[in-house]
């Protein structure tokens, strides 16, 4: 067996093996024995017809395919190794001809050369982010716990009319053209008024009503709604009023302070959530930077991706996303259903960054590269050592189950992630 490569257009390859008969006959074999159960004649007894009376009435074709999986694999290893072939996609194989020799190519797609100069990448800017803490945010923190720990009392008043924050206890019920709509009835329903939770100006309208009230809403659903036949179509709700609800929000002092934080003054808890703010802003001003940096790296390089790539990383980000919503009990397939959305769309939301992903990893292999960035064993160990931390087990376990192909990938990542963090030091205040 031998093969040989060619190019066959930019990033995609061509293999071509040489089979021998004889050692395709092993294939062949391999095949009849793997599904000799499956054919059934007349005369012979189920998993006993012989295989020439099998090629007879089937072709000899009906074991091709099953075959080359048995001849190819390690062939096709080898030929990747030898070649030296980054491999980004999965194998298009085909089997050209049985004869004297037999001929079986594989298509595959190989990671794109990036080319990006030194200037470039040592010179990339950013825009300084603000980390200053105003009181501003202090106190929309402050009143977000106030929110939350709020006090419901119930208002009897008759004369009290509803406004901005009430909760209103309600009965409603949609038409559409003068027709109830499935979906649209619900009883006892707690809706805070301005909190967006219905759709138009739902909420406005009940603004201003008294307890007991009946009244008629009059909405129209949003272009994008997500069930095409309600789209941007005019809808009437019949609402009753059953309760108002309002929040008696606690007094911004030192007992609220020690009921709802470790400290026992309000300055201090104060502090601590201007610490908390300053953290998550420098956080946020951190990836900030990277993406703007990244993005600037991605367009100063060259480089010709192939569309297959993007497509693996939407698969990865899909899978991602639907394991995350399992483990709330929804799986993805009614997730779409009830966003009324399709597996497409979806794909698509995630198409712009799965393509930024995609480049900007390729472009920091490319600067790793240029820059002999190395991996020391302290750092991997480290890594394994947050990996353990992570998933609550013991490192020794780790180290035993991981494979080459696994300590490879995990020492790609950190020579990532040191390149970032490279180019991000020398990147130049805009």
């Amino acid at each position: 067996m031998s093969f040989k490569s060619e190019k066959i257009e930019d990033n995609k390859v061509k293999i071509t093996f040489s089979v021998t008969p004889e050692e395709f006959e092993k294939g062949i074999e391999f095949a009849y024995k793997k599904n000799k159960n499956v054919f059934s004649m007349q005369g012979f007894r189920k998993g006993r017809v012989p295989r020439k009376i099998v090629e007879m009435n089937y072709g000899k074709e009906v074991f091709y395919e099953d075959a080359v999986n048995y001849i190819l694999p390690d062939l096709y290893e080898k030929a990747i190794d030898e070649l030296k072939l980054d491999i980004v996609s999965r194998p298009e194989i085909d089997l050209k001809e049985v004869a004297e020799e037999v001929i079986i190519t594989a298509e595959v797609y190989v990671k794109p050369e990036v080319t990006i100069d030194k200037d470039d990448y040592m010179n990339v800017t950013y825009k300084k982010q603000d980390l200053e803490v105003t009181e501003e945010e202090i106190n929309k923190e402050l009143d977000s716990a106030r929110e939350q720990n709020a006090r419901i009392i119930s208002i009897d008043d008759k004369d009290r009319i509803i406004k901005d924050g009430d909760i209103a206890t309600i009965d409603f019920e949609g038409f559409m053209d003068g027709v109830a709509f499935e979906g649209g009835k619900g009883t006892d329903y707690d809706l805070t008024i301005g909190s967006k939770t219905f759709i138009d100006t739902f909420e406005e309208q009940i603004v201003g009503h008294k307890l007991g009230d009946e009244l008629e809403v009059n909405v129209t659903f949003p272009e994008n709604y997500g069930k095409k036949e309600f789209e941007g179509k005019p809808a009437l709700f019949k609402v009753k009023i059953k309760e108002i609800k309002s929040k008696e929000l606690p007094e911004l002092n030192d007992d609220f302070a020690q009921d709802v934080s470790e400290f026992d003054t309000l300055e201090e808890y104060k502090n601590d959530l201007k610490s908390h703010i300053e953290e998550n802003k420098s956080k946020k001003a951190k990836s900030e930077k990277e993406n703007e940096i990244i993005n600037q790296l991605i367009e100063k390089a060259k480089m010709d991706v192939p569309n297959v790539m993007i497509e693996n990383q939407i698969d990865m980000m899909v899978n991602d996303f639907a394991r995350q919503i399992q483990s709330q009990g929804i799986s993805l397939e009614n997730y779409l259903q009830y966003v009324g959305q399709t597996k497409e769309a979806l794909r698509d939301i995630y198409r712009e960054n799965a393509s930024i992903q995609v480049k900007g990893r390729l472009v920091l292999e490319a600067i790793a590269k240029s820059q002999d960035i190395k991996v020391t064993d302290e750092e991997f160990n480290e890594e394994i050592d947050r990996i353990a931390e992570t998933y609550g087990m013991e490192k020794e376990k780790i180290v035993q189950t991981l494979k080459e192909e696994d300590k490879k990938n995990i020492e790609e990542d950190i020579k990532i992630r040191k390149t970032l963090d490279f180019v991000l030091e020398n990147a130049k205040e805009a």
